[in-house]
């Protein structure tokens, strides 16, 4: 959910000591910072509600898969974004980033779900979606809409492509087959106010 940019050009480890005693957090790539924008009432109850759902669904699985809120931080290895998703979960031992002294930077995703904007979509779906696909560990990546009940999954296939669905109503369930588990739209969009749809044009009526 990167916004406004600062024109400041930064080594990894100045970003990391800034980023620990700023006020809100920031992307970084390429030497710049980028900060965070602000989430709705919609965004911020989406995202609790599929750490909730997920991490529920993996607790009752077992495993050794955990998930994570948007508090941590990941580094992409192969670019050098560092971001935080609204949720990642990560199988096995946390490895972090060489370069943050402190190890508060994961480096090893399995499963990362971003929840949509209007000012993040494009970003979310494409710069960001090509960032996240150069992580080995990566298997599968999960968009959920904050506007309408819909999850769209991207699981990565054996010869590298990616496999798409997408899923539409609170009666709809998302496999999420990297985990083993299921996300319910019904769960994951729980107390969320959608606003009206639009006007059908005179077109979509005929």
């Amino acid at each position: 959910m990167a916004a406004a940019q600062f024109k400041v050009h930064l080594s990894p480890a100045e970003y990391y000591r800034r980023e620990r005693a700023a006020e809100f957090k920031s992307e970084y790539f390429a030497g710049e910072v980028f900060a965070m924008a602000g989430g709705t009432v919609n965004h911020s109850r989406v995202k609790t509600n599929v750490t909730l759902s997920i991490g529920g669904a993996l607790l009752k699985k077992g495993g050794g898969c955990l998930p994570f809120d948007s508090d941590l931080r990941v580094k992409v290895h192969q670019t050098g974004l560092r971001t935080y998703p609204d949720l990642t979960v990560i199988c096995g031992p946390v490895e972090t980033d060489p370069e943050d002294d402190k190890g508060e930077t994961a480096i090893n995703p399995t499963l990362i779900v971003e929840v949509l904007s209007d000012s993040t979509e494009r970003y979310d779906r494409g710069t960001k979606f090509d960032h996240y696909q150069t992580i080995a560990t990566l298997k599968q990546y999960v968009l959920v809409s904050q506007g309408r009940p819909r999850v769209e999954t991207f699981l990565r296939q054996a010869d590298g492509t990616w496999q798409y669905a997408s899923f539409s109503g609170l009666d709809a369930v998302a496999p999420l087959l990297s985990l083993d588990i299921e996300l319910p739209l019904s769960e994951i969009f729980m107390g969320v106010t959608f606003p009206p749809a639009p006007p059908l044009s005179l077109l979509e009526r005929t």
